[in-house]
């Protein structure tokens, strides 16, 4: 049995019937009229702030800025690592203003399954423990920023684990035909990196970390997200109890969906994956549903929660610099992310842990250069 999940499609949306400009109630026309107004608004305020408040701006600016925690990871891997990927310059360069990027992109995306601290230890159900990477996604934006590649990679997957340095000067021993998601445990991001970086000889550009707590927020910041379940599920190690049919999850439903793994299929990482992908597409959904600028106060909390939630490599470690990730990525329809697992086949001495299959997955890897 395989569970699959979808975002919530609502009639009438963009791209149905009726969507014709000039045409129906809602249609782009309007819809395009109110996000001028919005833009408007939202430069009204920005310039109220500046002109009567403009002391409290730079507290909040800071305020997100101080909340983003960061690792130099290039400082840390030095030069022994693959080649960044070439980009040509953007045709949109000046010399009065400094452009979006729009070369291709690889990040790696972990999900922590850290029990430090109060919430994550009653959202993770465990003690207060080393963490592992509990969930990994390589993610590829391709050259002009139009569509992306998501590339899980299951944390029961065997690898060979290179000498990752640590923080004190010293360095963690290499490891043959142990768990991926070991990696974060031995030596943090910095050894996460290099294990992916190895395993695929593909440069990661950036990192982002977020755990369980970051992403239950985060969803409830964003107001919840829908989904449509096709089969029921009732994981009593998830806690997730749902009847088959659309549901709108609060944040801490949606981590429980996105760690369900024991009541669907063969109970093995790679249906949780499944479960992974859709949610991600459907938070997607939600957030280009969202008229983000239509009150201040919610934008801020939202950023608020986002960077508070993350943890970064120093190129991505300001609101500036996220910033200018998320416009770049302003022309990315959610329709073209295409989520996939890397090829895997089951270990032969160990069924219940899987190898990369080969020569697929390294010819998926090298696609993504």
């Amino acid at each position: 049995m395989f569970l699959s999940v979808r975002g919530h499609e609502k009639s009438g949306g963009a791209g149905g019937d009726g969507d014709e400009a000039g045409g129906e109630a809602g249609g782009p026309g309007i819809r395009t009229g109110r996000r001028a107004r919005a833009l408007r608004i939202a430069g009204l305020t920005l310039a109220g702030l500046l002109v009567l408040g403009a002391g409290a701006a730079g507290w909040a600016y800071w305020q997100l800025n101080d909340n983003i925690d960061s690792v130099d990871i290039d400082s840390a891997l030095g030069d022994d690592r693959p080649a960044r990927a070439v980009t040509a310059p953007s045709p949109d360069a000046s010399a009065t203003a400094t452009p979006l990027p729009t070369g291709s992109l690889n990040i790696l995306v972990l999900g922590s399954d850290s029990r430090s601290g109060e919430e994550n230890q009653a959202l993770g159900g465990g003690d207060s423990g080393g963490a592992r990477s509990d969930t990994a996604m390589v993610v590829h934006l391709d050259a002009g920023r139009t569509a992306a590649t998501v590339v899980s990679i299951p944390r029961d997957t065997l690898v060979d684990r290179p000498s990752c340095p640590l923080q004190d000067g010293e360095s963690t021993r290499p490891a043959s035909g142990v768990m991926f998601n070991t990696a974060y445990e031995v030596g943090g991001p910095v050894c996460a990196v290099k294990t992916v970086e190895s395993l695929t000889d593909v440069r990661m550009d950036h990192y982002v970390e977020i755990d369980f707590s970051g992403f239950a927020r985060l969803v409830d910041a964003l107001g919840g997200v829908t989904v449509t379940t096709e089969e029921d599920i009732d994981d009593d190690r998830s806690h997730l109890t749902l009847d088959a049919g659309t549901h709108h999850l609060d944040g801490e439903d949606a981590l429980a969906l996105a760690r369900t793994r024991y009541d669907i299929g063969d109970g093995s990482d790679l249906g949780r994956i499944g479960l992974q992908h859709q949610l991600v597409k459907a938070l997607l959904e939600q957030v280009a549903e969202e008229d983000l600028l239509a009150g201040p106060a919610r934008l801020y909390r939202i950023a608020d929660t986002v960077t508070d939630s993350l943890t970064t490599d120093t190129g991505l470690d300001s609101l500036g610099e996220l910033t200018r990730l998320a416009q770049s990525l302003r022309d990315l329809p959610s329709d073209g992310v295409t989520t996939l697992t890397m090829p895997v086949v089951p270990a032969p001495w160990d069924r219940n842990r899987v190898i990369a299959d080969e020569p697929e997955a390294g010819e998926l890897w090298a696609s993504l250069k």
